[in-house]
Order: structure tokens, then C-alpha cells, then sequence
């Protein structure tokens, strides 16, 4: 009886479980499937353009709108503002290159790359933290898609009206049910998104580079026809001055790279599926400050125009909410207007959610459970966890959540350090691809118990720099001086301390599989068989890898 059942419990194991190559062990189950290996050549069919195309789809969302926008509550001019997203975003692509190149080179995603550095079961923690990051920014980000959709159905039947619908929640639940309603049309909508696999998903980000960007210049046009032109708007100064008009620059620009610091993690989710390591170089360098610094510029300008259209309030840097008084106030080729502006808004949102959420989600989520998870199963779980959480709960006025969600995102800058460090600067761009997939204690990934300790206390001493600014942060600014001017820095504390650490600890203990010069092979690798030989059974040579030769068919068979 028990046989039997044991053998209805492996058939339904097979059932759900992903294809996979054959002849793995066990724990190679656990570190594989079709979605973590490298990619294969012919899917990879990113060229620069669809890399133009993501950044500039990626640019035209709510979430950059907001943040050059409320520069100007901070007292900055828009100019100043403006200054800031160039500074900072051209920050964010340099970093944003530096962890691409290495999907780019050896067709890997963030899960298998943080293994050369964190270890074969070390990367889990860091994995483990991005995906669950990803499931939340998920449900808030569709929760804001689904504003977009309420702006959509009102400007077509004014009835739609969460004041006069009968609200089934509560008061204080941060919702109501006309709210609800749309924010579930959203996430229903988004569903068929998730289906494509990523290579093919680029069609989407070329579609919304297309749409979005004429809607936000459509929507800028309407605003400062409004306010009598761009005259009043461009005249209006800063309303701080001295020490306090600096630090506000500096946290102006550093908002900016930290506003990036998901995507310069897992860019090698979607660089690795460029056809050359060239091709995710300049097309993103060159892309992501014009993309941003454009989409920024609308962005400040509509914000101080509603100050000349609703004299006596303060900036809406909040474009939807700026919609919403449009539809209030005008007739029914105004609200035609919202409606198609609504929609781009919708579409940013969900290829938004796509890129930085989903498909991040889905490939943590793959590396965590490779044998059952995959990326389309992961991203249906990150939209499922996203539903399920509630996100109106956290984004009520009187809870500091997303304030916590916006400041901890500067705590992967500790991860990003530790990624390029190794890369690098330890093992100057060599890696042992087929290494990254054997869980055997010999392999030189597997460091100690599978864990690299020298990145754990790098990655620690880059949070401890900013903790304490952090929790001033979250707690409404109650934290010393000296730490609020360091976390002002966030992301280069982060980074800087992380991965000088990193470097130090492995001069000091130094890890194998590295090389004396600068030595990228992963253009010499075009399929990777992952299945154990004969010749693989051999213990791990350290005096091998860390020499300077290097077989060269070697490569081109593993």
C-alpha cells in the first residue's frame, strides 16, 4: 500500500514538474530548469533597439512622474529638478551597464549570477529578498494601474463615482469598491502579460514606447495651454536657499539612482537575451538619462502648471489626481482626453509591473524552486500574492509602508556591490558557467556549506552604513545628523562599502575560479550541457582555474 502510494506521489510530482534536462541528480534539480541555463542562441533576440524601446517604455510610468514631480514640493525649481534626474540617472545607466554586461556576456540571469559571489545555497537569501520586494511593489504598482482604469471608466459614465457607488469597506481599509473594482480589472487584464516568455515580451515595451510617450506629450501640451503657456511655469523659482537647497539636490539625485536600484539588479534578467554583449552597452547607457530626463521634464512641468490652473494648492505631482479634476471640471471632450490618457498611463503601468516586478519575481522564484517554479508559473504567483495582499492597506495616509518600500530599495545597492566587485574586480570577468549548476562540495562555488562568507559581510557592512539613516527615514526623520547626511548618499554608501569589502576579504582569503587578467569567455560558450560525464567526476583543480592559460575548446564544450 505504501509503494503504491509512494508512486502516485512521483507521478504527480512529474506531473508538475518543469522540463528539464536529462540526467541530473537531485540536487542539480535544485539549482536548474530551462528558464535558469544560459540562453541559447536562437533565443536570444534582443538587439539594441528592443533595448532602446524597453527604456523608453520603461521611462513613461507613474512611478518617475512622481518622483521628479515632488522635487518641487522639496523646494527645488524646476530646473534644479531637472538637473537632478540627469545627474542621477546617468548614474543609474552606468551602474545599470555594469550588471547587465554580465548577463549579456554569459546569458545569465541575477539568480545564477549572485552564485559565483554568494555561493550555490548562499544566493537564496538574496533571491529569496528580491522576489518577495517584487510581489509587493506588484500589488502597489497594480494598484495604481487600477486608478488609471477608474480615471478610464468615469470619463466614460460619470456615475462611476466612488463617493455616490454604495462602498462595501471599510472607512479606514484604504479603499472603496468602486476602487477595488478597477484595481481587479487592472490585475485581471495583466494576466495574459505574464504569459509570453521574456524574449518575446519585447514586443510589448516596443508597443508602449510608441503609445505612452505621445500620451505624456499630449497630456504636458493640455496642462500648459491651461496655465497660459510655459512662461508663468519656467519663471517659478526655488523656495529654499543655502545648505538646505543642497542637501535637497543631493537627496534630488540620489532619489533618482535609488528609484533604479531593482532594475540595476536584475538587469540581467533581460540582458541576457541580447544577441551581443554590445548590444545592451550603449543602447541602455545612452537611453536611460534621455528616457527618464524627458519623461521627468513632463512630469515637473505638469506639476507646476496645476499650481497657475487651481490657484492657492499646492503641487499635484500625482498625474491621475490631476486627471481626476480635469474630468470634474470639463465636458465631454475633456473627459475623452483623460480617458485616452488614462489608458497610456494603464499600459505603463502593466509593462512597468512586467519588467520590474513579474519577470524579476518569476526568475527568483525559479531559482528558489527550479524543479516545480518557472517564470510564467512565478509571475501567476507574484500576481496572486499581489491580489491577495491587500496593497490599499499600505498605502493609506496615515501608514509610513510605502515611504519602508522606497527606502529599503537602496539596500540592494549592498547586493549590486557585492555582484560587480566580484565580477569585476576579483575575478576580472571570468566564470566557470557549467560551475554555477554543481552543488558538489568541490565545485568553487559551493565556498563553505555552499555559502560564501566574504559576501555576507560585505553585504552586512554595506546595510550597517545605512541603518540608522534608514530607520530616521522610516520613523519620520528621528535619527542623528551624521546619519541622515550619510543615508542622504544611500546608494554609493551602499554600494562603495560593500564592495570594498568584498574586494578586501578576498585578497585577504582569496576564492578560486578567478583569473590574473581580464579574461570574459561566455562568447565562447554556445550551449551548456549540464549533466555530469565521466570527465567531471574529476575532484576541482584550484591551481587549473587560477592559472593564467586557458583552454580554449574547453569552453566551447561545456
Amino acid at each position: 500500500m505504501e509503494r503504491l502510494h509512494s508512486s502516485k506521489l512521483n507521478r504527480w510530482t512529474d506531473k508538475v514538474a518543469v522540463d528539464n534536462e536529462d540526467g541530473l541528480t537531485t540536487a542539480q534539480l535544485m539549482l536548474t530548469n530551462y528558464d535558469l541555463k544560459p540562453v541559447e542562441p536562437e533565443r536570444r533576440q534582443w538587439g539594441p533597439w528592443n533595448f532602446v524601446g524597453f527604456w523608453i517604455a520603461d521611462s513613461f510610468n507613474i512611478n518617475t512622474w512622481m518622483i521628479s514631480s515632488s522635487m518641487i514640493v522639496g523646494g527645488l525649481s524646476w530646473w534644479q529638478s531637472w538637473l537632478c534626474v540627469w545627474i542621477g540617472y546617468a548614474i543609474a545607466g552606468g551602474f545599470i551597464c555594469m550588471t547587465g554586461r554580465i548577463g549579456a556576456m554569459y546569458h545569465i540571469g541575477f539568480p545564477v549570477v549572485n552564485r559565483s559571489s554568494f555561493g550555490i545555497w548562499g544566493c537564496l537569501w538574496p533571491v529569496f529578498n528580491r522576489a518577495a520586494m517584487a510581489c509587493i511593489w506588484y500589488g502597489v504598482q497594480s494598484y495604481i494601474g487600477g486608478h488609471c482604469v477608474y480615471l478610464m471608466i468615469r470619463s466614460i459614465w460619470l456615475s462611476w463615482d466612488r463617493n455616490t457607488i454604495p462602498n462595501t469597506f471599510s472607512a479606514d481599509s484604504g479603499t472603496t469598491t468602486a476602487d477595488y473594482v478597477s484595481f481587479f480589472l487592472f490585475w485581471l487584464v495583466s494576466l495574459p502579460a505574464i504569459w509570453f516568455p521574456v524574449h518575446k515580451v519585447r514586443h510589448l515595451f516596443t508597443v508602449k514606447a510608441y503609445f505612452v510617450p505621445c500620451a505624456g506629450i499630449a497630456f504636458l501640451i493640455w496642462a500648459l495651454v491651461r496655465a497660459g503657456g510655459p512662461g508663468p511655469v519656467v519663471r517659478q523659482g526655488a523656495t529654499i536657499e543655502g545648505s538646505d537647497l543642497a542637501w535637497e539636490f543631493i537627496k534630488g539625485v540620489m532619489s533618482s539612482i535609488a528609484n533604479f536600484a531593482t532594475l540595476i539588479v536584475n538587469d540581467p534578467d533581460f540582458s541576457r537575451f541580447a544577441g551581443k554583449p554590445r548590444d545592451a552597452l550603449w543602447s541602455q547607457l545612452t537611453t536611460i538619462p534621455i528616457g527618464f530626463a524627458v519623461t521627468s521634464l513632463i512630469g515637473i512641468l505638469v506639476s507646476s502648471s496645476s499650481v497657475i490652473i487651481y490657484p492657492g494648492t499646492e503641487p499635484i505631482w500625482d498625474p491621475l489626481d490631476l486627471l481626476e479634476r480635469f474630468i470634474n471640471d470639463g465636458g465631454s471632450g475633456q473627459r475623452f482626453g483623460v480617458f485616452v490618457i488614462a489608458l497610456a498611463f494603464a499600459l505603463a503601468q502593466l509593462g512597468t509591473n512586467i519588467a520590474a516586478n513579474s519577470v524579476s519575481a518569476g526568475t527568483d522564484m525559479t531559482a528558489l524552486l527550479p524543479r516545480f517554479i518557472n517564470i510564467r508559473r512565478g509571475g501567476y504567483i507574484c500576481a496572486a500574492v499581489g491580489l491577495a495582499m491587500c496593497p490599499y492597506t499600505l498605502l493609506t495616509s496615515s501608514n509610513q509602508f510605502t515611504t519602508y518600500l522606497s527606502s529599503y530599495s537602496v539596500f540592494l545597492s549592498s547586493i549590486a556591490g557585492v555582484m560587480c566587485s566580484d565580477y569585476y574586480l576579483v575575478r576580472k570577468g571570468y566564470l566557470e558557467i557549467k560551475e554555477l549548476y554543481d552543488a558538489r562540495k568541490t565545485g568553487p562555488y559551493f565556498y563553505t556549506l555552499g555559502v560564501n562568507w566574504r559576501a555576507y559581510a560585505a553585504y552586512i557592512s554595506g546595510i550597517l552604513i545605512n541603518v540608522v539613516g534608514f530607520a530616521g527615514a522610516v520613523n519620520g526623520g528621528n535619527a542623528p545628523m551624521g546619519a541622515t547626511y550619510i543615508y542622504n548618499f544611500n546608494f554609493f554608501c551602499g554600494f562603495i562599502v560593500s564592495s570594498a569589502m568584498y574586494w578586501a576579504l578576498c585578497k585577504l582569503f582569496p576564492v578560486p575560479a578567478c583569473s590574473d587578467t581580464w579574461m570574459e569567455v561566455g562568447d565562447q560558450i554556445d550551449e551548456v550541457r549540464l549533466a555530469y560525464d565521466q570527465s567531471s567526476q574529476q575532484e576541482f583543480d584550484e591551481e587549473a582555474v587560477l592559472g593564467n592559460k586557458y583552454d580554449e575548446d574547453h569552453n566551447k564544450t561545456v
